[in-house]
């Protein structure tokens, strides 16, 4: 069992950046993909990117160029680097893992507003 915890959501201007870090309670280095979804209010959760462990990426048509996405496999972290802010980009972002089975954080809630 793994537990997975996000951190570093908030309140941004549109144009900001953030920065979200997903830490494991344990090794995700058998973890074979890693990556985060979103689900705003109303909407299906949908996926924002992910990485695999051999560092392969795949994005969202809607983030590509303004977010990146890395895995520390030594510090049992995944990131998401959001650049270029929109109001769009307001949901709540989920981390998740696929091992021998799937795994989810709580959430963390990214709000983009002026």
């Amino acid at each position: 069992q793994v537990q997975l915890v996000e951190f570093g959501g908030g309140l941004v201007q549109p144009g900001g950046s953030l920065r979200l870090s997903c830490l494991a309670s344990r090794s995700i280095f058998s973890i074979l993909v890693m990556g985060w979804y979103r689900q705003a209010p109303g909407k299906e959760r949908e996926l924002v990117a992910r990485i695999t462990s051999g560092g392969s990426t795949k994005y969202a048509d809607f983030v590509k160029g303004r977010f990146t996405i890395s895995r520390d496999n030594a510090k049992n972290t995944v990131y998401l680097e959001m650049n270029s802010l929109e109001v769009e980009d307001t949901a709540v972002y989920y981390c998740y893992g696929d091992g021998s089975t799937t795994y989810w954080g709580q959430g963390t809630q990214v709000t983009v507003s002026s």
